[in-house]
């Protein structure tokens, strides 16, 4: 079963920045998509950004023009740059396949955007 280990999380000030990281378990990592999702208290989890096998990326419009989805094949690591960071952001970070509403997830990573 695919493991999938989010960190890079922090608190930041509005206007700030950071770089999530995702380590994924799979040897296959190269040829399936990605995506990233975020779920804030009393919220449902919602996708973010979303990475093809290719490399086409499409984003939620909240995020679009602030967050870069990418990926290092190499390292079967997936990554988001979150640029001009807003206290709405806050937020539980994780990553999966795009659409999923199964069960398996990982711990995620804590992001905080407060002034």
């Amino acid at each position: 079963q695919v493991q999938f280990e989010e960190s890079g999380g922090g608190s930041v000030q509005p206007g700030g920045s950071l770089r999530l990281s995702c380590a994924v378990s799979s040897r296959l990592f190269r040829t399936f998509p990605m995506a990233w999702y975020r779920q804030a208290p009393g919220n449902q989890r919602n996708q973010v950004a979303y990475i093809g096998a290719g490399g086409t990326t499409t984003y939620a419009d909240s995020t679009l023009g602030r967050f870069t989805i990418s990926k290092d094949n190499t390292k079967n690591t997936l990554y988001l740059q979150m640029n001009n960071l807003k206290p709405e952001d806050t937020a539980v970070y994780y990553c999966n396949y795009p659409n999923y509403s199964g069960e398996t997830w990982g711990q995620g990573t804590q992001v905080t955007v407060s002034s």
